[in-house]
C-alpha cells in the first residue's frame, strides 16, 4: 500500500531575527545570532516537534546597513556541528556557496558533519549574488549570473563525485591481516572541467546517509532548471497561493522534462506565521509586529535584492527608479518580481519599501486557521512542505505545540520520525555509490 503524503516541515534559525528591526523586540536577546544556548533550545524545540530539519542561510559580505543578524552570526557548518550533538533526529541543513568556496573542502565538511550526526546533513547549495563579496576572496570580478550556475552544476558533479570516492565496503580495517583500506575500492575522482581540476579521493568515507541531501533555493529561469535538475528540495519564495502553484507546477514539469520522478523532489516555501489562540488575537500580533517595523527594514530588503544598491538616494515619493540593469546580475528572481509589480501597478519607491517591511502573508490566524491554510496550500499543489520563519518569539513553540498536533490529528505529519538518517525522513533513498554500480553492472554483463 502507498504511503500517505505527508507535509515536510523546516525552521530557520535566525538568530535576533530576519528584518532590521526584530531585535529591538523586547523580549529579545540582542545577542541571539551569537548564542549557541538560543540556538540549541530552537533546534531542540524543532526536533520536539519532529520538524524534518533545521535550516542555517549565510552571506559572505557585509555593509553596515545589513540586517542585524548578518552582521554577526555564526558560519553555518561549525553551529550545525555543534547542534549535531544537542539532537538526534532532526535534519541540520546549511547553506554554502559555490562561488566562494573550493569543492574538495566543502565534500570534506559535509562529509564530516553527516558522520558527526549520524547521517542528518543537508547542503543548501547557492550561487552568492552579491558583487561585493568578491573583494573578500581576492577576487577582483564577481562571475555573471549565468556563468555562476555553470559553475554550480560542475562543482555539484566535482562534490558528489568526491563523496562517491569510498565505496560503502571499502573501510576494511582488518587487525589480523593489517589491510586498513580496499585499494581496488578506493577512488580518484581525476576531475578535469571547465572551472576545476580535482583530483581525490576524498579523506573520509561515505556518511550513514550515503550523500547528504541536496537543497537549493532557484527561483530564476536558470536556478529552476538547476533546481530541477540537481536538488531534492528547493526552498523558495511564494507571496501567495497562486504563486506557490505556478511554481509548484513548473518546477515539477522541470523535473519530469529532466527525467527525474517529481514525487522525489520537495518544493518548500518560507512562511512567517503569526499565530495567537483566536485570529483576532492573531492580527493584533501582526499589527505589533508592522508597528515595530520601519522603512529601514523594507530599505535593507529592497538594496539587498538589488546587489547592495543604495535606494534611499531617491525620491521616496517619486516613481520607482530604472534600475533593471542592477538586478540582472544580482538577486535575478526578486528583482525580477519587485520590478514586474511596480509595473503593473505603478509603483512608488514608497510603496514598495512599505511591502516589504512588513509582508502580511498568508499564514496568520488562531493555529486552527494556519493549519488550514497549510493543508490548502499543500493538498492544492502549492508546496510540499514549508519552512517556517519566527517573526515575533515564542511564534515557534506556539506552532510546536498548537498547530502540529492538528496536522497530526488530520493525518497531514508525522506522529514520529520514520528512522534515524534525514533521508530516512524525507522518505529518499539512500544514493548508491557510482564505483559500486559499475562493478554490479559489469559483474551481471
Amino acid at each position: 500500500m502507498t504511503q500517505a503524503r505527508k507535509l515536510k516541515l523546516g525552521f530557520i534559525l535566525h538568530g535576533v531575527g530576519r528584518t532590521w528591526n526584530d531585535w529591538r523586540h523586547p523580549d529579545k536577546d540582542v545577542n541571539a545570532s551569537t548564542n549557541f544556548a538560543f540556538y540549541k533550545e530552537q533546534a531542540q524545540l524543532a526536533e520536539r516537534g519532529k520538524f524534518d530539519f533545521v535550516f542555517v542561510a549565510d552571506s559572505l559580505s557585509i555593509t553596515e546597513k545589513s540586517s542585524p543578524h548578518y552582521l554577526n552570526r555564526f558560519e553555518p557548518i561549525t553551529i550545525l556541528s555543534a547542534l549535531a550533538g544537542a539532537t538526534s533526529r532532526i535534519g541540520l541543513v546549511g547553506t554554502l556557496t559555490v562561488s566562494y568556496s573550493e569543492p574538495f573542502n566543502v565534500a570534506r565538511q559535509f562529509a564530516s558533519l553527516d558522520h558527526i550526526s549520524g547521517g542528518r546533513a543537508g547542503w543548501n547549495v547557492v550561487t552568492s549574488w552579491l558583487g561585493d563579496t568578491a573583494a573578500n576572496f581576492s577576487k577582483t570580478e564577481h562571475p555573471a549570473h549565468d556563468v555562476r550556475y555553470k559553475i554550480a552544476a560542475e562543482y555539484l558533479d566535482v562534490v558528489q563525485g568526491l563523496w562517491d570516492s569510498w565505496e560503502d565496503d571499502a573501510h576494511v580495517a582488518d587487525k589480523e591481516s593489517g589491510v586498513f583500506v580496499d585499494p581496488d575500492k578506493l577512488h580518484r575522482l581525476d576531475h578535469r572541467g571547465d572551472f576545476f581540476h580535482v583530483r581525490g579521493p576524498l579523506n573520509i568515507k561515505r556518511g550513514p546517509q550515503g550523500q547528504p541531501v541536496i537543497f537549493q533555493a532557484g527561483a530564476s529561469d536558470d536556478g529552476r532548471n538547476f533546481a530541477a535538475r540537481r536538488a531534492e528540495a528547493i526552498f523558495t519564495h511564494a507571496p501567495t497561493f497562486e504563486d506557490g502553484v505556478s511554481y509548484y507546477g513548473d518546477v515539477k514539469e522541470r523535473a519530469r522534462g529532466f527525467g527525474r520522478d517529481p514525487e522525489a523532489l520537495f518544493i518548500l516555501p518560507g512562511i512567517t506565521p503569526i499565530i495567537g489562540d483566536s485570529d483576532a488575537e492573531a492580527e493584533a500580533r501582526y499589527r505589533e509586529l508592522a508597528a515595530r517595523e520601519s522603512l529601514e527594514s523594507g530599505f535593507g530588503f529592497l538594496s539587498r535584492t538589488f546587489n547592495d544598491h543604495d535606494f534611499r538616494q531617491y525620491d521616496l515619493d517619486g516613481p520607482f527608479p530604472d534600475v533593471a540593469h542592477i538586478g540582472r546580475n544580482s538577486q535575478q528572481s526578486s528583482s525580477d518580481r519587485i520590478l514586474a509589480e511596480v509595473r503593473a501597478e505603478n509603483l512608488t519607491l514608497r510603496q514598495v519599501v512599505e511591502r516589504l517591511a512588513t509582508p502580511r502573508g498568508a499564514f496568520v490566524g488562531s493555529p486552527e486557521t494556519v493549519a488550514d491554510t497549510l493543508q490548502t496550500w499543500f493538498e492544492g499543489g502549492a508546496a510540499d512542505g514549508f519552512v517556517v520563519f519566527e517573526a515575533l518569539p515564542g511564534q515557534l513553540a506556539l506552532f510546536v505545540e498548537k498547530v502540529v498536533p492538528i496536522l497530526q490529528a488530520r493525518g497531514l505529519f508525522r506522529e514520529d520520525y520514520e528512522g534515524v538518517t534525514f533521508r530516512d525522513s524525507l522518505g529518499l533513498p539512500v544514493p548508491v555509490n557510482r564505483h559500486t554500480a559499475k562493478r554490479e553492472a559489469r559483474v551481471a554483463a
